[in-house]
């Protein structure tokens, strides 16, 4: 696993730890299973945006400090320059860029998301809230709910992120995408 998801999962046992949880009482608050946010902590599995989303938002703190390790600070606006968003690589096939990282509790979270092509299945992923994306570059393969729908540069979807979903990149090319994940 790369360090950037090593740092995050020292951050993920840090907030377990100052909240005197146990992997059990985690699991529990998280809705998620015992072993599953054993291997997030230990950094040798992948941690879906999802999870960090919805522990983020669960135990009231900004999911770009689970991110970045640092809190945001500002309260009217925050600039993201061309390229400049935090960056967390999840694995070879996924890289998220926060937009609005510096920005002390914001009501969505809107990232600039890029999919590389890759021969695996599909990852399905559910989280609280909602959820729009729109395609920058390439053709995107959404699986929503069982569906498969197909989506080009400049089309959108807005949907309940509560139910299955996961994306792949079609065509062999790399898809750019704006995501945003309101609460």
């Amino acid at each position: 696993m790369n360090e950037q998801i090593k740092q995050i999962a020292e951050r993920l046992k840090g907030l377990r730890d100052s909240l005197d949880l146990s992997i059990l009482e985690m699991a529990e608050h998280c809705k998620r299973d015992p072993k599953e946010i054993q291997s997030y902590e230990t950094g040798k599995s992948d941690i879906p945006m999802s999870f960090l989303f919805d522990v983020a938002q669960h135990f009231n703190i900004d999911t770009s400090t689970l991110i970045s390790g640092e809190e945001p600070r500002m309260k009217s606006y925050f600039l993201t320059r061309y390229g400049k968003g935090v960056s967390i690589e999840r694995n070879k096939a996924y890289k998220y860029q926060a937009l609005a990282s510096g920005y002390k509790h914001p009501q969505a979270e809107p990232f600039e998301v890029t999919v590389e092509p890759n021969e695996q299945d599909i990852h399905l992923n559910s989280h609280e809230g909602e959820e729009f994306n729109y395609i920058l570059e390439g053709r995107l393969l959404l699986r929503f709910n069982g569906k498969n729908l197909i989506l080009d540069p400049g089309d959108s979807i807005y949907f309940d992120s509560s139910y299955p979903h996961g994306m792949k990149a079609l065509d062999n090319k790399s898809v750019k995408f704006l995501a945003i994940i309101l609460k």
